[in-house]
């Protein structure tokens, strides 16, 4: 019993350490702003630590993770290849600040969810232009991601 009991604490402590357990609860305000926001404005984390400017995106919310797509060229796509969080402003460069960590993904079935998403969501995406689709991905024009989003820190203007 004592040792079904020590591996049970063992379990609970090294889930417990990871980023999603640490991930916290969204404020049900932030939930709403992400769920009714058309665009998030998103920067990264230069190699020297400082901030580039913030970019405004389009994205989807499932109501846990945000997701959103680019261009494998990117100065963003580098540096989140590189580790570097996703500072996130929701509807407007003051608007609700998150900080996430973003996860590259491949799952045909999770863009095509994406790119409905994102017909429902934008009319020119509805008409086939800017969506999300699994092809692109596949054959490398486009990096989509998951950002697992915890409850950032107070807002800190950008600098332009």
């Amino acid at each position: 019993m004592r040792r079904a009991l020590s591996s049970i604490v063992l379990v609970v402590a090294i889930l417990s350490s990871t980023p999603l357990a640490a991930r916290a609860d969204l404020p049900e305000a932030t939930k709403k702003a992400l769920t009714e926001s058309d665009l998030i404005y998103t920067a990264t984390e230069r190699q020297d630590g400082s901030r580039s400017s913030a970019a405004p995106i389009w994205f989807w919310f499932d109501g846990t993770d945000v997701y959103t797509t680019t261009s494998p060229e990117s100065y963003k796509a580098k540096r989140l290849a590189r580790g570097s969080p996703l500072y996130i402003w929701v509807g407007e460069e003051d608007g609700p600040f998150l900080i996430g960590e973003a996860e590259r993904i491949d799952d045909p079935a999770i863009v095509a969810k994406m790119g409905q998403a994102y017909s429902d969501k934008y009319w020119i995406a509805w008409v086939g232009f800017f969506r999300p689709r699994p092809d692109r991905v596949r054959e490398g024009e486009t990096i989509a991601y998951r950002v697992r989003v915890k409850e950032g820190t107070p807002h800190v203007p950008v600098s332009r």
